[in-house]
């Protein structure tokens, strides 16, 4: 893992201590970002998973968010402008069990840098949907589980 994924892991797990604790209960990891593309894992263990030794469909749920997230969380850093984001919907389609440790993965980190970069210069709230998916590490071929989430996105200041 490079230093720069270090550094964005300990960013995720510091706003997830300070700000949103149940991000910071499922430990998430950066293991890349890159122009194009976010890939987050998070271990399958004794905090994620559910009573079928798979895991939890909130920790998906997490994971998920965090693949887009991380590219907007990154590109509002280098901009240095005040940013506000959230998400208006999320739609997922479970595929097969997660009985490992799984990888969310965003091919649209372009877009979300876009969007981030249109909202630095707009005075109104900007949308727009994001797709990813997931697998278990090991197993690249199999999508366990497919999912969209609309990023909305605002200038802070503004009403």
């Amino acid at each position: 893992m490079s230093l720069e994924n270090v550094k964005l892991t300990a960013l995720v797990n510091g706003i997830g201590l300070l700000k949103l604790p149940l991000l910071a209960f499922c430990f998430p990891k950066v293991k890349e970002l890159s122009e194009h593309k976010s890939v987050i894992k998070i271990r399958l263990g004794y905090r994620t998973k559910n009573h079928l030794r798979s895991m939890y469909f909130g920790a998906l749920a997490i994971g998920a968010e965090l693949s887009v997230a991380i590219t907007a969380v990154d590109q509002i850093q280098k901009s240095k402008k005040r940013i506000d984001f959230i998400f208006k919907d999320f739609k997922a389609e479970f595929l097969k069990r997660a009985d490992g440790h799984v990888l969310f993965i965003c091919e649209e980190a372009g877009g979300v840098k876009q969007l981030i970069a249109d909202a630095a210069e707009e005075e109104d709230r900007l949308e727009k949907e994001f797709r990813g998916y997931a697998v278990v590490e090991g197993r690249p071929e199999e999508k366990i589980m497919t999912y969209s989430l609309t990023l909305s996105v605002k200038k802070r200041g503004s009403t």
